[in-house]
């Protein structure tokens, strides 16, 4: 059933000098239907505004908006906000969706909402007391854009009409906002009305659009005629000229102060004449300001505090809350409500039990702010407690109790407490802060003021993290806490140091508290595993192999059976990989700390470890797994609504994965999600760093320079470094894109700090960050000599890490400023090496590298091989820079590429299947091609393409087959 904007007058009056505003709304509605007189049309949808000053008619228009709607057969879905409702977080929203969904039973909820009920139930106050995770505010807003199309899709054509927007609650309008573009896709036409005074949230929704129509109308006063055609349909055609004159001077053209006042004069059965001015003015004077209190001081003490009453509950207002605030009985308050209405002050409204409402919110406004500070205030005190014995909840309570005066009272203390959970369960951390500060002013017992900051400092996290810090420093700094509750202190404060910038305090953090938690050993291993991690993404580590060789110990005594214990041991793994040690150690320490399991969204652990593990095989030349890991834990966030910056970086960090298998287009598009979903997050994140620098490389791979230009210059990418570690590294990245636009001279010194930082920190595996490479090629002109003992150096390291794929770039830069006939058989080993590995982009490059060599060596042949080869990876990748330089090398060697062999797939052949399992048998490369009568080197060309279709090496060969889909027949 359609829920609609009441019409708080009964009168059908016409709406005069409205023409453009009707017809642009006739406009509207007509582009929801699918045809127009009889010929089809895609049905369009759009935001249509109404602005101006209180008084203007715009609910007025809203009300024609409703009647057209339904007399065209359409579902009408409304809301109208509240000047006293601001405090209550989605309100606006709670309107509009309950009645939609007031006929289902939970059940009947949970199949229409799916996967997001946990996470939008609370918001829309489909239950009573929230529990489970906490949703970010984003997960909500994703979450209310679900519920709303699915509503649009299932009512179709919807017409959602939201009145008095100006006092929507903060949390109702941002979503609003963010949602408003889509409903031009959507069978469903948004129409508002606001006063010019719109929060700074909703700025989109009061700015001219094509995209969402003309908007918005600003609402201007009637004519001199058209208040004389108001005043005259009221007291006759008789009355004077003069005296209409008059009736719009006093009211400034304001159609509702036209209408109250024709109202009257007609109830005073007055004609119109001259000699009746002065009683008009009166009569005006009474619609609202001084003379609207003066007479409704004049229907007695009684009506007067209900009234008051009825001002301090706002909108749908309970006749027996009201009279119990009011401290009057029920006789008394029917006899109030019975002088309200008559004075066209109060009306019935259309929620249950017989509410009742302002005729305007100008009265209400009025009439509330008459009220002295002292009374007003205990007004408000009474309210919230007969809230609370109502029944009616705590945030209904408690946004009584942000307007009354601090008196140390516990229940008000619970009361806040209890609503700001609800504010945190419901994606409203803002709403949240207001009430735990009210909390903390009240104040709270002194045993409950550290457990209060600790929420305080929870609720300010998502939104002012600087703010974080100061609670939960003051937090510590009380008596007698807790150890566990101290532990969630002490990880909620280095975790928003981390996300402020301040790697290097959140450290000393964990340290010292490991220190002083050694009564407690398990929540002494824990700070010192945070003490690990924080250390590891500090860039300015004092003694980072002094802490590597600390947590090599602790980590080797580790068994691995406590959530602590795999966390170091995850550390571990992630900083035997940074220092190059050998793969297969950094994997041992990978699976160790993955046995028993690591959550992403661990109340009290944060997901640095999760990924990093996941991570380690990446950079081991198995993707896939890492690829497995991380959908498992976007996954594990996203059904928990945490799809802010986690699903930020997780989306990022996945396509980091894909770019380095080579799928470039999958890549970048992962990767620009990632980055849109970060730019939503409020003040930024960490999250963007590593997107833009991913994004810049993808862009870079697949031969689009300029745009990788735009993309740095955008977010002033390369002038400002973090303090935290980012990857792939953001000066490594941003000399990248120096050598791609040919400036050599100035890539060099960038990465030589580089090398020198990660020389002081022992970080040595060019698998993380190949500045060595990058330095070879800006050196390869100035001082080849140099550039090659870094290359050399760089393939040294790359070989005691042992990845194929690190050790295969590294020989391909070594060839490349090595030449000759020695760069050559560089060249060669290198493509060796890559075939190995999973990683087809740089196999594609050493390919076209090689057969470029050898055409400058006259040997056509083997070039022509190696640069079809080439080609054709670069195609199958999306490398089209890489792919039009391999285009050129053939032509200048007067060779002409032949069409493309194979499309490119993700699917095993049948003779690939079963190299792949013999060779994971450890059948040797012999045996397998004598199995499948092909030649050993058409063995290692099949065992190629497996690696790169399935994501992994040899080594995770036999684990991935298990759950790699067989060949289809």
């Amino acid at each position: 059933m359609a829920h609609e904007l009441r019409q708080p007058t009964t009168e059908n009056r016409p709406l005069l000098e409205r023409r453009k505003e009707l017809r642009a709304l006739d406009s509207a509605l007509a582009g929801l239907r699918d045809s127009v007189d009889g010929v089809p049309q895609a049905p369009r949808g759009g935001l249509l505004a109404f602005t101006g000053p209180g008084g203007m008619g715009k609910t007025a228009l809203l009300h024609q908006a409703r009647a057209r709607a339904r007399a065209q057969g359409f579902t009408v879905l409304s809301g109208r906000a509240g000047e006293k409702e601001q405090e209550l977080a989605f309100h606006l929203v709670r309107q509009v969706v309950q009645p939609a969904l007031a006929s289902m039973d939970e059940r009947e909820l949970r199949t229409f909402l799916g996967g997001w009920y946990a996470i939008v139930a609370a918001a829309l106050g489909l239950v009573a007391t929230p529990s489970g995770d906490v949703p970010d505010p984003t997960g909500v807003r994703d979450g209310l854009d679900w519920v709303m199309t699915r509503l649009a899709v299932v009512k179709a054509p919807v017409v959602l009409l939201l009145d008095d927007l100006h006092w929507a609650d903060v949390e109702s309008l941002s979503w609003l906002a963010s949602f408003a573009p889509r409903a031009v896709d959507l069978s469903m036409l948004i129409v508002v009305a606001f006063r010019p005074e719109l929060p700074h949230e909703a700025a989109a929704l009061s700015s001219s659009s094509t995209d969402l129509g003309n908007r918005p109308f600003t609402l201007e006063p009637l004519s001199a005629t058209a208040v004389a055609r108001i005043i005259r349909d009221e007291v006759g055609e008789e009355a004077e000229d003069a005296f209409c004159e008059e009736c719009w001077e006093v009211t400034g053209g304001s159609p509702f102060e036209a209408v109250e006042l024709s109202i009257r004069l007609g109830e005073r059965n007055l004609r119109g004449t001259g000699d009746e001015l002065p009683a008009m003015r009166d009569l005006a004077a009474a619609v609202k300001g001084p003379g609207l209190i003066e007479r409704l001081q004049g229907f007695g003490t009684t009506t007067v505090r209900f009234a008051y009453a009825a001002a301090v509950l706002g909108q749908s207002i309970s006749p027996e809350l009201a009279a119990r605030i009011a401290a009057i009985g029920s006789t008394a308050a029917a006899e109030a409500t019975e002088k309200l209405r008559a004075a066209r002050i109060l009306a019935d409204g259309e929620g249950p039990g017989g509410t009742l409402e302002f005729v305007h919110p100008l009265i209400a406004t009025t009439i509330y702010r008459s009220i002295g500070a002292s009374l007003r205030e205990g007004m408000h005190n009474s309210a919230a407690e007969a809230i609370r014995a109502a029944g009616l909840g705590h945030a209904a309570a408690a946004r009584h109790l942000l307007e009354v005066p601090c008196e140390g009272s516990s229940e008000a203390v619970d009361c806040l407490r209890e609503a700001a959970r609800q504010a945190l369960h419901s994606g409203a951390p803002e709403a949240a802060r207001r009430l735990l500060n009210r909390a903390l002013q009240e104040p709270p017992l002194p045993e409950e003021r550290a457990a209060l900051l600790h929420e305080l400092a929870c609720a300010t996290f998502l939104i002012k993290p600087t703010a974080t810090v100061a609670h939960l420093r003051e937090a510590l700094a009380e008596p007698g806490i807790d150890p566990e509750l101290r532990a969630s202190m002490v990880y909620r404060l280095t975790q928003a140091l981390a996300h402020t910038d301040r790697m290097a305090e959140a450290a000393t953090v964990a340290a010292e508290e490991a220190q002083r938690a050694a009564a407690h050993p398990r929540i002494r291993l824990r700070m010192q595993g945070d003490h690990f991690v924080w250390s590891a993404f500090r860039t300015d580590e004092a003694d980072s192999a002094g802490r590597s060789r600390k947590l090599a110990r602790l980590a080797d005594r580790l068994s691995g059976r406590g959530l602590e214990e795999r966390y170091i041991l995850g550390s571990r793994a992630w900083d035997a990989m940074m220092c190059g040690e050998p793969r297969q150690k950094a994997l041992a320490y990978a699976e160790e700390a993955l046995r028993g399991g690591l959550s992403w969204t661990h109340e009290n652990r944060g997901f640095e470890v999760p990924v990093s593990v996941a991570l380690v095989f990446m950079y081991c030349d198995q993707p896939r797994r890492a690829e497995e890991l991380f959908a498992k834990g976007m996954a594990e966030c996203e059904s928990k609504g945490w799809r802010g910056s986690h699903l930020a970086l997780g989306q990022t960090l996945s396509g980091y994965i894909r770019y380095r298998r080579g799928c470039l287009a999958e890549a970048e598009n992962l990767v620009r999600e990632g980055l849109r979903i970060a730019d939503r997050v409020e003040g930024g994140v960490p999250a963007q760093w590593f997107a833009i620098g991913i994004l810049i490389q993808t862009l870079l791979a697949r031969g689009r320079v300029v745009a990788a230009r735009r993309l740095a210059d955008k977010y002033h990418y390369g002038d400002i470094i973090p303090n935290a570690v980012i990857y792939p590294d953001p000066r490594t990245v941003y000399a990248e894109l120096l050598l791609a636009e040919g400036r050599p001279d100035e890539a060099a010194p960038l990465l030589s700090r580089v090398g020198e930082w990660l020389e002081g920190r022992d970080w040595r595996n060019p698998a993380w960050c190949p500045w060595q490479l990058g330095l070879a090629s800006a050196l390869s002109r100035s001082a080849p000599d140099r550039a090659v003992r870094h290359a050399q150096d760089a393939v040294k390291r790359a070989r005691d890490f042992g990845a194929a794929s690190a050790i295969g770039q590294a020989m391909h830069a070594q060839a490349e400023v090595t030449g000759g006939e020695a760069g050559l058989d560089l060249h060669a080993q290198a493509v060796d090496h890559l075939q190995r590995s999973p990683a087809a982009y740089e196999l594609a490059r050493a390919l076209v590298g090689h057969g470029a060599a050898l055409a400058r060596a006259g040997r056509l042949h083997d070039a022509a091989d190696r640069l079809y080869q080439g080609l054709e990876g670069a195609v199958h990748c999306g490398a089209e820079g890489l792919a039009a330089r391999a285009r050129r090398e053939l032509s200048a060697a007067g060779l002409r590429p032949l069409p493309l062999r194979y499309p490119q797939t993700d699917t095993l052949t049948t003779q690939e299947r079963k190299a792949a399992e013999m060779t994971a048998r450890g059948q040797a490369a012999a045996v397998v091609a004598k199995a499948l009568h092909l030649t050993e080197q058409g063995v290692r060309q099949l065992l190629s393409s497996v690696y790169r279709k399935i994501g992994t090496d040899a080594a995770g060969l036999a684990e991935a087959l298990e759950t790699f889909p067989q060949p289809r027949p």
